[in-house]
């Protein structure tokens, strides 16, 4: 195999993709006065209301790997600054809901929309095979991570 055909060469792209990413990331939790965990925690709540999916505060801390108090705290500071907010489940009162406020959509197009829009030109290029090819790969590789990292 040619060298740049060789997973370990894809490993390597995957992983200076990720760099690229969390730099751009941190340029927007620096900006914004927010914790690198802050900003997972936002990326947590915002995907799970794109996927129509209820986050708790306990759900969160177990995604991120953060304990009640920690998990507080975070939930706490991004409520502060108005991005997230509490709010009781209408089908189970006992249960408090996460839910994004609309200045957290606001800063996040406003901040990203350019660099989205520039990948989603970039796709372009691809055929609607490519990318459900890249699409596929792309998912296996996050299973293998998450597996990873759960273990």
């Amino acid at each position: 195999m040619e060298p740049e055909r060789t997973p370990l060469q894809l490993v390597h792209l995957l992983r200076g993709l990720t760099v690229e990413l969390d730099l751009f990331g941190a340029e927007f939790a620096a900006r914004n006065g927010l914790h690198p965990t802050d900003l997972r925690a936002l990326i947590h709540v915002l995907d799970a209301r794109r996927a129509g999916t209820v986050v708790t505060p306990g759900r969160l801390g177990e995604a991120l790997g953060l304990n009640s108090a920690g998990t507080t705290g975070l939930v706490d500071r991004l409520e502060r600054l108005g991005l997230i907010r509490r709010e009781r489940d209408p089908g189970d009162r006992r249960r408090v809901r996460l839910v994004v406020e609309e200045r957290a959509i606001e800063l996040g197009q406003g901040f990203f929309g350019g660099l989205i829009a520039d990948l989603v030109a970039a796709m372009g290029a691809f055929g609607d095979a490519e990318l459900a090819v890249a699409r596929r790969f792309l998912e296996a590789m996050t299973e293998v991570v998450a597996a990873a990292r759960a273990e």
